[in-house]
């Protein structure tokens, strides 16, 4: 009788359960498609470094503000120390925040970009991701060059309680004093984009644009349904449901927001763009 043999073990990475259609994928076809399901599209999350390394032209990125650190300024009690909760997602996602910002080029146009990661205590909105967006906003001011906010959040971050509510008001003046000035802001909606954040900065876009099925909102509809006790309309909170009701400007593919962006900044600034060479 022929020897039986053992089938090989399959490395573990290498295969994903899509979280859209839940169908079993190939990791590196995810990974090829921009972290997009090959089989229904579906958008991953990205962190703030994969997000980065898609959207800005090649070695053009130059990251601002990485020295600002959180600090528990409330003392805040919980089953985990506030400090020691910031020292095991600093550790665990090589980030000081959840928010990255730089200056970068994207089809050679120059902007100040800012990226929240939802690994980082669900990107929630603390003093330093407040500070953070202001100062980019303050630094497209300075340069006279767009603004791109890629919004990901859970909302505000309650260990810092009153210090983070705070920041919704911060953000939204540096804002409106940009506006003022002329400065063109394009607010990109990725999954989820909630509370206080979408409350404030991430809803004031001179465009607001989301990827698709983004969850787009301030409470989620759980919550809302459970608390108006009604069924939710089919798609609710999903980044096309806003689309169809006018808070979003577009729906735009991951894999096409580098010339989407490209486009509205020279329509808005003048500056020529560079054409992909798939055109």
């Amino acid at each position: 009788m022929a020897k039986v043999t053992k089938k090989r073990d399959i490395p573990d990475g290498v295969w994903l359960k899509c979280d859209g259609c839940t169908k079993t994928v190939f990791r590196r076809l995810v990974e090829e498609r921009g972290h997009c399901c090959p089989e229904c599209g579906h958008h991953f999350r990205l962190t703030a470094r994969q997000r980065i390394e898609m959207f800005a032209d090649s070695g053009s990125f130059e990251e601002t503000h990485g020295d600002i650190a959180p600090a528990d300024g409330l003392g805040f009690v919980d089953l985990k120390a506030y400090p020691d909760r910031l020292s095991s997602y600093q550790k665990q996602t090589g980030l000081t925040e959840a928010i990255v910002t730089g200056r970068c080029k994207v089809l050679g146009i120059p902007i100040v970009v800012g990226v929240m990661d939802a690994g980082f205590i669900m990107a929630s909105m603390g003093s330093v991701v407040g500070e953070k967006v202001t100062r980019c906003v303050e630094d497209a001011a300075e340069l006279g060059v767009p603004l791109v906010l890629f919004c990901a959040s859970g909302g505000a971050r309650m260990q810092e309680g009153v210090l983070s509510l705070m920041q919704m008001a911060k953000t939204s003046a540096a804002l409106a004093r940009f506006g003022e000035q002329g400065g063109l802001y394009i607010s990109i909606l990725t999954n989820p984009s909630t509370a206080g954040v979408m409350a404030s900065f991430a809803s004031l876009g001179d465009f607001v644009l989301a990827e698709p099925q983004a969850l787009v909102g301030f409470t989620g509809p759980r919550v809302i349904k459970e608390t108006i006790r009604t069924e939710l309309p089919e798609g609710f909170q999903t980044s096309e449901f806003c689309l169809e009701h006018g808070f979003v400007d577009r729906v735009v593919e991951r894999s096409k927001l580098r010339e989407e962006v490209a486009q509205l900044a020279s329509l808005c600034t003048g500056v020529e763009y560079e054409r992909p060479e798939s055109d």
